[in-house]
């Protein structure tokens, strides 16, 4: 007989089958609606991303679009366009009322970055929140050698516009030298040569004492400014702060008039640097300017750091009129060569060109800008025939390691830097500057016809391992075949050295993002 107590009990739990079901059915409603959600968030944050990913690259491609056009060697170089709008090194610089845009319109769109009133034209509202003005009526616009495509299925950059202007310390915000107020007129330059005050290098922005006229190894920096618009309205802004990389601006001591490239034909850095001519009354190392209508000379043989080995006196008083030559002046004619011209020319040389770690910093930066780079070692036939380079188109040519001029009966142009040894064949010519800075050393064994017109600075900041030097070695030049024909030497020509440095490249030296409302 079945208990009552048990039949209530089973009708009681009827059902709860399905209630079960429910719950479960629910929770994974939730679950559901919950990954359907975030699978949205995370595609809306993907695109949101994507989006400002894209308006960000194309500002950067503009900035790198203008960083390019500064330099000299581009085929799109803006001075081409707009004539002298680029400053050179040495020439003055551009005034903070001259004003230049790269615009780049989609199709029949109008840009125009002056305009203010207009919205629609992506005008440049940064401009006068940097310099308490809307942006000059008179700037020069040309436009961008990368345009948006007619066809929004191709790639291309979305930038709008590219500003390049002088900048200030108002502009930037930024209190250069430290007086308490941020100057809204005054021009900035960036000094590679600047150190702390325990000497070592700290290149760095400066506001110059007296202007038009900076430090002798400042070079003014610029800023170029950059907008992105996308077509779904995302922008970005982004801007850099650039300065001419070139290899010796201005190798001058400060309040000098002088405006040399070099302070000799030869120099030599280290203590004790070994200097061996040819015993030939065919070779020569002339410090007096070759360059066309120049009277300024410089010595024909000089030392930084320290002064020449007895031995390299001997060879020089061999032939002292082979080396003629005289210390720099300020003010009227040059006096008559002495000879042998040789001495120390440290007083005439930047810091950052007196120490291996600073010397380093300027192979590197060349390096950088440099047209060729090869990897040592490297014969000049193969190394050095091929690349194309003339008068009007000087080039910059590393060797990182050692280069064989043997046979090589070439005529290069512009920079030759060599971190190794250099074997020089007398045969061959160089228009130019030649840098030999790691190993430091130059060697020739053989007799010729050709010789450097320009200068030539040795130094030794490595040891046989490769290892940076604390201190200068002794730099080594040896031209040690006699014979009729010995080469013609070195001839100093501020000409050829000044056209052959460039400017290198444009070196960024701060980087940041606007903000923008979108």
């Amino acid at each position: 007989m079945r208990s009552p107590r048990a039949t209530r009990i089973c009708k009681r739990e009827s059902g709860a089958a399905l209630l079960i079901a429910i719950f479960a059915l629910l929770l994974i409603s939730v679950v559901a609606i919950a990954l359907v959600v975030s699978a949205g968030t995370d595609n809306a944050l993907a695109g949101n991303y994507r989006t400002s990913a894209s308006a960000y690259y194309a500002a950067l491609a503009g900035l790198e679009e203008a960083r390019g056009r500064l330099y000299g060697n581009n085929p799109n170089y803006i001075n081409k366009t707009v004539s002298n709008f680029v400053p050179t090194p040495y020439g003055p610089p551009l005034p903070l009322t001259n004003v230049l845009y790269i615009i780049n319109p989609a199709g029949s769109e109008t840009v125009a970055p002056t305009d203010l009133s207009n919205p629609a034209t992506n005008p440049d509202t940064e401009y006068q929140n940097e310099f308490g003005g809307p942006p000059p009526t008179s700037a020069t616009q040309i436009n961008s050698v990368s345009p948006v495509p007619s066809s929004p299925a191709l790639p291309g950059q979305s930038f709008k516009w590219v500003r390049i202007n002088a900048v200030t310390e108002s502009a930037l915000g930024l209190d250069v030298n430290s007086d308490g107020s941020t100057d809204p007129t005054t021009l900035l330059y960036f000094d590679p040569a600047r150190t702390d005050t325990f000497g070592n290098p700290r290149p760095s922005l400066i506001v110059p004492a007296a202007q038009p006229t900076p430090p002798t190894t400042a070079v003014q920096a610029l800023e170029i400014t950059s907008l992105a618009v996308l077509p779904n309205g995302s922008r970005r802004m982004l801007q850099y702060v650039v300065a001419p990389a070139i290899a010796s601006p201005r190798f001058v001591a400060s309040g000098s008039t002088l405006d040399l490239s070099f302070p000799a034909a030869l120099t030599l850095a280290g203590n004790n640097a070994n200097f061996q001519g040819p015993g030939t009354s065919s070779f020569y190392i002339n410090g007096q300017d070759q360059c066309a209508g120049s009277t300024q000379m410089v010595t024909a043989i000089g030392t930084v750091n320290g002064a020449l080995s007895s031995s390299s006196l001997t060879n020089i008083n061999d032939d002292p009129s082979n080396y003629p030559g005289g210390p720099p002046r300020v003010g009227g004619p040059p006096p008559p060569p002495t000879t042998p011209s040789f001495g120390d020319v440290s007083s005439l040389v930047r810091p950052d060109w007196q120490t291996p770690s600073g010397l380093d910093a300027v192979v590197q930066n060349i390096t950088k800008g440099a047209d060729v780079v090869l990897s040592g070692p490297v014969n000049g036939n193969t190394g050095l025939t091929p690349l194309a380079m003339s008068a009007s188109n000087p080039i910059t040519v590393v060797v990182n390691g050692d280069l064989d001029l043997t046979s090589w009966h070439g005529v290069g142009y512009g920079i030759l830097l060599v971190t190794g040894t250099l074997k020089y064949d007398p045969d061959a010519t160089w228009e130019g500057l030649v840098l030999v800075i790691g190993q430091g050393q130059f060697i020739s064994t053989k007799a010729g016809t050709g010789g450097i017109d320009g200068a030539v600075f040795i130094a030794q900041t490595r040891d046989i391992a490769g290892n940076l030097l604390s201190t200068l070695g002794p730099a080594t030049f040896s031209q040690g075949a006699a014979g009729p024909n010995s080469g013609r030497g070195i001839y100093y020509n501020s000409c050829l050295v000044r056209s052959a440095q460039g400017p290198l490249t444009y070196k960024v030296l701060s980087f940041r993002e606007i903000p923008l409302t979108n």
